[in-house]
């Protein structure tokens, strides 16, 4: 993720890249700039072409362009050092037939911070791939269902076979570029412990910390995230600490944080290992998706299972994997990754995705809430913080309700695709944001010329900030409809005043089954195009 910016001159355009676009990067396919309109699906779906057969046309309906699906270790190598690729062939080849585009995911060494789906030749083997350690009360050690970062045996063969799945898609899907982007592992860290407590994990701990993580947390110190440098000042400082020679514990103190911080710079080594044989192979993009922590900032959540995302400690969600506050870690010792992507399901969306931007990474959310309360959020990803798609999770046993809210959000989303991808070259040129039942907070922005509004259930009211200014009013107020969504083309179906502004007094944008509040005449029309343009005017006073 240090690599320097690419450029279309510097890059094979011919399969899936990440261009530079001011403070963000795009996904170009096809040597276009490309929207993904995501979806993943329950972790086995991809284990059988003839059960997606049943899911393609579901997906299709919902108007998602590109599905996520898993790939793992245990299918396409279960002998040490044969593989097979047939079924996978023809998820893919079914994808293509039905006009959809796949992000594949790398079930290998972890999936949710366990190792469930390595081969059977890894599950039986502790002596060559050798399990972490849980350090339980009195002393006592658990071993985990998670292979241990600190025996070099598993990173290698993971790493062998992520070189030759990367090595296959380029022969298969080269030339289609049907699979536009590769997760390297799923949700890595450590349950139920802050650290492994395996020998070779105790050795390393007390070794002096590697000088390359104390110089980049000295020479990029203004840069790191908030978190860390809270964790690392203990909350007490901004400023830049002095780091003495040591072991973790001397260096960072002793407690679960510094725990989190080795293991994520073990985590970060490994999985770059993996990441950078498949690049190597096969140079589309890659990254790594993020177990979040959570920590009751709404406390309707507290009553989800951990299972569902967050924890507030150290390996109550996996320990070491990229959660803001180690996030830098990643972006720095993970370079082979091109981004760190958030799952986000009970943290606050909006801060999430802001957090998720640090260093000015592209930003890409593989899991959210599929329900109507998620698909409103899609909103804030893409017109906010420029995301390259964000997917709800599980769409293939989505019940109706949701998959409406999916279909209608994705469906107008998709036909301005062009404007949002135009919209995310300009920093600040957009904004996305959405109201639930509960009363809401405005969205104010400032703005200086003619405003897109895509949506439904809003009103916009425009306030000139000129000292002489008296009057701002509304000049003209137009619904649109896409008549070319590759070029982003508008045309005017209806010009909107009187009731529909309010007499002027704001541009509404209703919703799809107005409340008329008991009021008997019906001064509210529906929803009906949700796109339309505002111009406003301003009169200056003569005093």
């Amino acid at each position: 993720m240090d690599s320097p910016d690419q450029t279309p001159s510097e890059t094979n355009m011919q399969i899936p890249c990440l261009i530079k676009a001011r403070t963000t990067k795009q996904l170009v396919v096809h040597g276009r700039p490309f929207l993904m309109l995501p979806a993943e699906l329950h972790n086995s779906s991809f284990s059988s072409a003839e059960y997606m057969e049943t899911v393609w046309p579901k997906v299709k309906d919902m108007n998602v362009n590109t599905l996520l699906g898993s790939v793992t270790w245990e299918m396409i190598e279960p002998v040490e050092g044969e593989f097979d690729f047939s079924e996978l062939d023809k998820v893919i080849q079914g994808a293509r037939d039905h006009g959809l585009h796949l992000v594949l995911l790398w079930f290998g060494s972890f999936k949710n911070g366990l190792s469930t789906y390595v081969p059977p030749w890894i599950k039986t083997d502790p002596k060559r791939f050798p399990r972490a350690k849980l350090r339980k009360a009195r002393g006592v050690l658990e071993t985990a269902d998670a292979l241990s970062v600190f025996y070099p045996e598993a990173m290698h063969a993971d790493a062998r076979a992520f070189g030759e799945l990367m090595s296959h898609l380029k022969e298969f899907d080269g030339g289609y570029s049907t699979v536009l982007m590769v997760q390297v592992e799923n949700e890595v860290g450590l349950l139920g412990d802050s650290r492994d407590g395996c020998g070779a994990a105790n050795q390393r701990f007390v070794e002096a910390v590697p000088e390359d993580l104390i110089h980049f947390l000295e020479d990029e110190w203004d840069s790191l995230h908030p978190d860390l440098r809270d964790i690392l000042t203990c909350g007490r400082s901004t400023e830049k600490p002095v780091f003495p020679d040591g072991s973790w514990e001397e260096v960072f103190g002793r407690g679960p944080r510094t725990d989190e911080l080795f293991m994520a710079y073990h985590y970060a080594t490994y999985v770059n290992e993996v990441a950078a044989a498949g690049k190597a192979a096969y140079p589309i993009p890659l990254y790594t998706n993020t177990w979040m922590s959570y920590a009751g900032d709404n406390p309707a959540n507290d009553a989800f299972p951990v299972v569902a995302g967050g924890g507030k400690t150290p390996g109550a969600y996996p320990s070491g994997g990229p959660v803001t506050n180690v996030l830098d870690v990643w972006q720095r010792f993970a370079p082979s990754l091109d981004l760190v992507a958030p799952n986000i399901y009970l943290n606050d969306y909006d801060a999430a995705c802001a957090a998720y931007r640090h260093r000015h990474q592209p930003l890409f959310v593989p899991e959210q809430r599929r329900d109507a309360h998620g698909a409103r959020r899609l909103w804030i990803a893409y017109g906010s913080h420029a995301a390259l798609g964000a997917s709800p999770f599980g769409i293939d046993t989505v019940d109706s309700t949701a998959s409406q809210a999916v279909a209608r959000h994705f469906g107008l989303l998709g036909s301005v695709a062009a404007l949002v991808l135009e919209a995310q070259r300009s920093p600040g040129s957009s904004v996305g944001f959405c109201f639930d039942d509960e009363p809401a907070r405005p969205v104010a922005r400032r703005w200086a010329d003619l405003e897109v509004l895509v949506g439904y259930g809003f009103q916009v009211r425009a306030r000139s900030l000129a000292p002489r200014a008296a009057l701002t009013g509304i000049l003209r107020f137009e619904e649109k409809v896409v008549v070319d969504r590759d070029a982003g083309l508008l045309a005017t179906q209806r010009r909107l005043n009187g009731d529909e502004t309010r007499s002027g007094k704001f541009a509404m944008m209703p919703g799809e089954d107005p409340d008329y509040g008991g009021f008997p005449i019906c001064v509210t029309v529906p929803a009906r195009t949700m796109i339309a343009e505002l111009e406003v005017y301003v009169l200056e006073s003569d005093e």
